[in-house]
This record gives C-alpha cells, structure tokens and sequence, in this order.
C-alpha cells in the first residue's frame, strides 16, 4: 500500500516538520511494516511553469516528426518573449497548454536543461511529458497536456504536486483496514496521538423504495449491497489534476473520470467500488452463485468459465461481474473523453465474503485491488459512505446528478464482542499495563468498552481481525510498543534438555560432517513419477503416499516416503553447475499413510489437551520416522602428490551406514541385497536384532545404470538410507570405556577359497562362530581372483584374525586351534578351503 504524506496530512494535523521517515518511524513502532519511503521530485529543479503554445512548425527532412514551436510561457523566463523550443511530440495543438522546463532546470534523474542546438534549430528547454518528470503513466504516451483553465507561467512543480514522500506499506493479511488512506491515517493518529478527520463521516442519506432493484440470493457471500445512480455526467468531462496525480503516487493509472473516482474513493475509504453503465444494465441487479460452465468476459477482455462456487453479480441476461474481483466487458464504462462517453452510471458499494473472493480470484488466477482488499477484510459498515463519497466527486466533477433512490440490501447481523480480564494483556506481556491503559488503547482503535475488572469490548467493523481475547491483548501491546517489553531470558527447570531422538539426530550429523558430507535439506514433497524412475515395484509399499490437497507445486503433491528422491535432485542439480565431486547427508522424516484412514479432532485452545487427546490425533496422521540418507558421487579422494587418489563406490556407501550404526550404539547386519534403485550386484542390505528377529532397516550401494539414466545423474552414484528410529530403539549408545589388557594380542593370517557368488559377510559370520570367545577382532584384507590359480568362478577372501584372553597369554597352540575350527565352520557353512 502506497501511501502519499501529503493525503495523510489531510486527516491528520501532523507537525509541519515531520518527514516521512519521521512517519515510519512510528509506524513501525505501532507494528506496521513501512519497507520505504520514496521521496518524489526530490532532484527536482526548476524553473517549469505553465505554457501555452502559439505555433508549430513542422520540420522537414528527417527519420522521425520534429515539431519546432514558440510557447508563451508568461514572465518566467525573465523577458515574456515567446520560448522556442523543439518537440517530437505529435498529441499537443497550437493554443494547448503544456508543462515547459526552461534553461537551467534539473529533471529527475540529474538532467539538467540547457539551451542546445538540434534539428537545426536552437531549442530554450523543453516541453515535457509525465514520464521525464517522474510522474507515471498517466495513458497519454505523450506530454502533458494541462486543462484549459490552467494559468500560464504558473509554477508546474506546485501545479502538478511533483514533490511528495510516499510511503511504502507491506501490509499483512489481517489487516485489511491498512489497504486504504483511512487506516493508515487512523494508525497515524494513534501513534502520535493526535484526533482523525474520518473521510467515512459523511451524511448518507436512507434507503428508499426508489432505488435501483437488487436482489441478493447468496446472504451469505454477500451481506451488505448498496447501489446509487448518478444521471447528466458530462462526456467532456476529464479528471482533474490532482485527482490524476493521486492515483499516479498510489501506483495506479489514470484512465477515465468515472474509473478513476471509483479508484479514488476505493484507495481513500478502503471500499471497493463498481460503476456500471446504466445504458446496458438490462433489469434488476443480483447476487448469486455462478451456473456451471457459465461464460462472462472480464475487463481485460478474457473470457472466463465460472465455477459453481464463483460469487457473482448478474442481471437479467447472466453474469456482469465476478463479485468482488473484476467487473463484465457487457456493462464496462466507456470513456468520457469519447464523444458517444457514457453519460449515466450505476455504482455498487458491496460486501462480499472474504473467503469466496478469495477462492474465485485463485481459482481464476486473476488477482485485482478489490481482491486484495476483500481477501483482507473490508469494513462492511463504509459501503454506505463510499458510494456517497462517488456520487458528490462524480456530481463535482462531471456535473451530473444524484438520483434519490437509495438502495442497501443487509443481511441482518450483530456486532462481534469479547470479554476479556482487564489485566489479561498484563500477562501475555509481562508487564503491568494497568486497567485505564487497556480501556484507552482499546477505545484507540474504534472499540467500545465497558465492565471493570472483567472487560465487554466491541469490535469495530474494521478490524475483522479482532476475534478473541489474545489478539485485543496484541492490539495493547503494540500500540504501548515491542520495544517496551523487557527481554527476559526463560528459565527451564533443571534436568531438561533434548531428547535421546534429538541428540542422536545431531551426533549422527556431526559423525556423517567428520566423515566429509554436506548436510543437504530438502522440501518433503514429492511427484509420485520419481517412483518409476527410482524402479519401484508396483506393490512396493514406498508408493503409498500421503497427497496434499493444496500442495505448494501442483507437480510435487505427495509427501516423500524416502529422502533420496530429494537428495538425488540435488546431486543432480550441483552435478550440472560444476560441482563434481559430491558427498551429501540427510536427516529428516518420510510420512507412511496408515492402513486405515481416519479424521483428526479438533484440539482445545483454552487449555492444554489430554494425553488422550493427543493420543487421538496421533492415531490418524501418517507415521512418521526419521530416516538417514547419503549420496556420493565422483571422487572421494582427491589426487594429488600423496596419491592418484580414488573415485567414491557401493564402500562408501556401506560405510556411511555404520558410521551411523556405530553412533546409535546399534550392531548392522551388512550382507547382499537387492532393492528398487540399486544395482542388484552392488546392493548391501542393511539390518539389526529387533525382539529376537532380524529387521532390515535399509539398503546402501550402487545405483542401477536405468536409474542414473532416468534422473540424470552421474556414473557410478551411489546411496544409502536408514530407519534412525528402529536404530534407536535397537541401540544402546551409553558410553563405555575400551577395555586394556596387560596380555599380548595372538594373530592369525587365513586365506579362504569360495565359490565368486559367495558373500563375504556370511564367510566372516561362521569365521566369528567357529572362533569362539577367544576371536577379538576380524578384519578383511584382500579380495583376489585368477582363474588361472583358483578356478573358474572362485575367489580368495584373506582374513586377519586377532586373539586374545583376558586372564592369560595364549599360546601358540590355542591360537591354532581357534582358527582351524574357525576355517572348518567356514567350509562346512560356505564351502571354503584354505588356500594353498
């Protein structure tokens, strides 16, 4: 919301010498959010008077039209001789008066005027348009051309209100009264405490049986419908100056009187406004519900489809208007300037409901000022008033004539009031307000309040926003000023702190940064495609999704079951801005839809829910778990002098997993798999000791070449991805210290020959069984294969093993016998034979 000081000051006294930052200053003080304050025609320079112009030459010989004229422009250049001056400008007549910036003027933009020879002839400044003057657009393409009336030699800068500060609100959206001069103006009055001339006090005359028919069948969309005509407007008749130059500075466009006082008076009041022309409106104006597939041109000329949900305002052939959004081309207001203008005009000052303006301006992507503000909340009570304030500028300016007829169809309603504890914003803050500053800051904004200890407030009309008792409490709070609460740091009771989830969600970030990943967070939302590129089966259960109903990307509707497909898009996405050597972490939630569906109760607001109420609402969302997730690919050793270095695989993968593993404390299972995206013969699977019974809780390894190919990622990428939380439930990560021993450590080098299909991980589970308690440790060391040597098929699997006792040294002998019944479990379970 633009906001010209100058319009303020016209409702409120402020002090000569406040500026406009003086102004946001206490705005933002008062809790509105002033980005800017743009200082218009402050590099301004005169002189630039009035002209009027007394001949034009037409010069010939060049690419472009070239005007040469004289411009009497009075006394202001110091001789009262005729100014010469070239122009290309082809809207302008002799005897027209026009804006003339003259030798020695500085235009926006640091332009300084100067008498100069061109086309041939010497030009004394220039006769300018509103763009060089940092006006706007005002329709004309072209230069300005003044009324008639204007007096010549008169001083433009003044004429034209060149010089203003304009400030600049990003107003939120409950406060829709702020989507208007009238509520910036009543903010501006608190905030320095001073009274406000309301342009909403005027003298509105009653409804009558004379007035246009309306017939409002939807009470419920539309609760307040006033329409007045005004007859005999002059088709000549232009909008002044300063009418002009206020839209400019709010950011809107002249275009035509009638348009342009219904956008006056919608800045000024906050109301939105339609004018219809009375000549093609056909019979009684209503309100309805849009017919399925009904059509209605809008404004800008496109043809619409409407919905059944669609407000809107029709006559006797069908929809003229989408109620609250735009106007219908079949009723639209033709330009007095046009001789065939229109003449007759019927205006509507409604109220339409927030949520179904809303609703049809997104449904039809077409967003308007009168949208803006009803989607914010319009005071319902101003309808009255704004069109009384159209039909006197319209009466003013256009000379016509104010029919009597009144018509304001209302649905019956109640003002909205709350009780509330005098010293219940003395709480919310922590401060003592006291009862007299509550009541006063309270009647500041237009409530009525009575009670003592226990407060009856009435809201007023304008404020929608006021629903309960802690948005009054908010309303006290920051007219007394943020800036006023004291800064008090919480005192949480000792023994508190993050839970067990939450300081295993942070060591395993930190194990995963130590290891060189990046932490890589991602939107959870999904397109449910990803599923065919990452080669799910059909039945697997990662497919059930949860699917938004209003999701933020119509392309991404469904809540993830799985980090990768996040992760992987970002792979892809640093990948294709150069970044080739990448290693990033995940650790966030995935949401699995339950079995059976259910709806959510609504939790109370006036006090802390039951455990069994939230145990109830806990039962009809999505599981949702922590899961784990990384992906690699390029080089995960960088070469160098100290090496060739070495890219990043299926290992590193695996790795990862129990880095994780280790920091919950959890035991991993780590043997061949094969599932969706990775490569069947590069897939580990992931699994833990849950109650008794092996549970798989992941996969890590190499992606499948179909799956790089369809999301575009690099060769050999590879991933992984855990369930955190069966992790730590399985997991027991109170530290312990190692234990020393004072006895040397026995070590046993074998060689095992298996078959190539074998997994090493079985080969070192009957190794670990055969060993006994003796076996400290187990490490492989080398894989070989040579057909040559081994056979066909065959691999050599060398392990080193680490014995050790705890009361004794061990001797040669027992270190023998505890490998060889490790290598015979070996070749009874797998087929192994030593090798040699």
């Amino acid at each position: 919301m633009r906001v010209p000081l100058s319009w303020l000051r016209e409702y409120v006294d402020l002090p000569a010498t406040e500026t406009g930052r003086d102004v946001q200053a206490r705005l933002i003080s008062a809790g509105l959010e002033v980005e800017t304050v743009e200082q218009l025609g402050h590099d301004l320079k005169g002189p630039l008077v009035v002209g009027q112009v007394l001949t034009i030459e037409e010069l010939e010989g060049f690419k472009k039209p070239i005007r040469f004229c004289t411009v009497d422009v009075g006394r202001a250049n110091g001789t009262g001789e005729p100014q010469e001056i070239v122009c290309g400008a082809r809207n302008f007549a002799v005897g027209d008066k026009v804006v003339v910036v003259l030798p020695g003027a500085v235009l926006p933009g640091d332009f300084a005027i100067a008498a100069r020879k061109t086309y041939g002839r010497t030009s004394h400044g220039m006769i300018c348009s509103g763009d060089e003057l940092g006006m706007g657009d005002d329709g004309s393409h072209g230069i300005i051309v003044l009324p008639p009336e204007t007096e010549v030699g008169k001083d433009a800068i003044e004429l034209l209100e060149l010089v203003d500060e304009v400030l600049d609100i990003a107003v939120t959206a409950n406060r829709g009264d702020c989507l208007s001069i009238r509520g910036v103006a009543r903010e501006t009055a608190i905030a320095y405490g001073l009274p406000l001339r309301d342009p909403a006090l005027l003298d509105v005359p009653g409804p009558n049986a004379f007035g246009y028919p309306v017939k409002v069948s939807e009470p419920a969309g539309c609760d307040r419908f006033t329409v007045r005509t005004v007859t005999g407007l002059s088709p000549e008749a232009r909008s002044p100056l300063w009418l002009q130059r206020r839209l400019q500075k709010v950011g809107m466009r002249p275009i035509s009187l009638a348009v342009d006082v219904t956008n006056y008076v919608m800045t000024e009041l906050g109301q939105p406004l339609h004018a219809y022309d009375r000549t093609l409106v056909q019979g009684t104006i209503g309100v309805r519900r849009a017919a399925e597939g009904e059509k209605l041109v809008t404004l800008d000329g496109v043809e619409r489809t409407l919905h059944a949900e669609d407000l809107v305002v029709t006559d006797e052939r069908g929809p003229i208007g989408l109620a609250g959004v735009m106007g219908g081309a079949n009723t639209e207001i033709a330009d007095h300037a046009e001789s065939e203008g229109t003449t007759d005009v019927v205006i509507e000052a409604a109220h339409f409901d927030a949520v179904s303006v809303a609703r049809t301006a997104r449904r039809h992507k077409l967003s308007s000022e009168a949208s803006r503000r009803f989607e914010r909340g319009v005071d319902p009570q101003a309808s009255s008033a704004a069109a009384q304030r159209t039909v006197d500028l319209l009466v003013l300016l256009a000379g016509g004539t104010a029919e009597a007829g009144v018509t304001e169809v209302v649905a019956p309603s109640a003002p909205h009031t709350i009780t509330v504890p005098a010293d219940h914003p003395d709480k919310v803050a922590g401060v003592v307000y006291g009862r007299e500053t509550v009541v006063r800051r309270l009647q500041e904004i237009g409530c009525d309040v009575y009670g003592q200890d226990e407060l009856i407030v009435t809201v007023p009309s304008w404020r929608p926003d006021l629903g309960e008792a802690n948005d009054l409490a908010e309303e006290v709070i920051r007219l007394e000023g943020y800036e006023n609460l004291p800064s008090t740091l919480p005192k949480p009771p000792s023994g508190r702190g993050l839970t067990h989830r939450q300081r295993l969600h942070r060591r395993v970030g930190r194990a995963l940064a130590g290891a060189g990943y990046v932490e890589a967070p991602n939107y959870p939302f999904v397109a449910e495609q990803v599923f065919d590129q990452l080669g799910l089966d059909a039945d697997d259960p990662a497919r059930r999704v949860v699917r938004l109903t209003n999701p933020l990307n119509d392309e991404e509707p469904a809540l993830r079951t799985s980090l990768l497909p996040g992760l992987l898009a970002a792979l892809r996405r640093n990948d294709g801005r150069g970044s080739h050597d990448l290693a990033l972490f995940e650790t966030g939630l995935v949401f699995l839809p339950r079995r059976e569906q259910g709806v959510a109760g609504q939790l109370p607001v006036d006090r802390r829910p039951t455990g069994e109420e939230i145990a109830a609402v806990d039962a009809v969302l999505p599981e949702q778990p922590r899961h784990v997730a990384v992906v690699l690919a390029g080089a995960r050793e960088q070469a160098g002098w100290w090496g060739k270095g070495r890219p990043a695989d299926w290992a590193d993968a695996v790795e990862a997993a129990r880095t994780v593993a280790r920091e919950a404390g959890a035991e991993l299972i780590v043997r061949k798999g094969q599932y969706g995206p990775w490569h069947p013969g590069r897939c580990a699977e992931l699994a833990v000791l849950a109650d008794g019974a092996e549970r798989v809780v992941g996969h890590a390894g190499e992606l499948h070449p179909r799956v790089l190919k369809a999301l575009g990622l690099p060769v050999r990428t590879s991933a992984m991805e855990l369930d955190l939380d069966v992790l730590e439930q399985v997991g027991d990560d109170t530290p312990r210290a190692p234990g020393i021993s004072t006895f040397p450590v026995a070590t046993q080098d074998v060689a095992l020959v298996v078959d190539g299909y074998v997994p090493h991980a079985e080969v070192e589970a009957a190794l670990r069984e055969g060993a006994g308690e003796l076996l400290e440790g187990i490490r492989l060391f080398d894989v070989y294969e040579n057909a040559e040597q081994l056979g066909d098929g065959r691999k050599s699997l060398a392990y080193a093993l680490r014995f050790r006792a705890g009361d004794r040294t061990l001797t040669v002998d027992e270190a023998s016998a505890a490998r060889d019944a490790a290598v015979a479990l070996a070749g009874e379970r797998t087929g192994a034979v030593l090798r040699g």
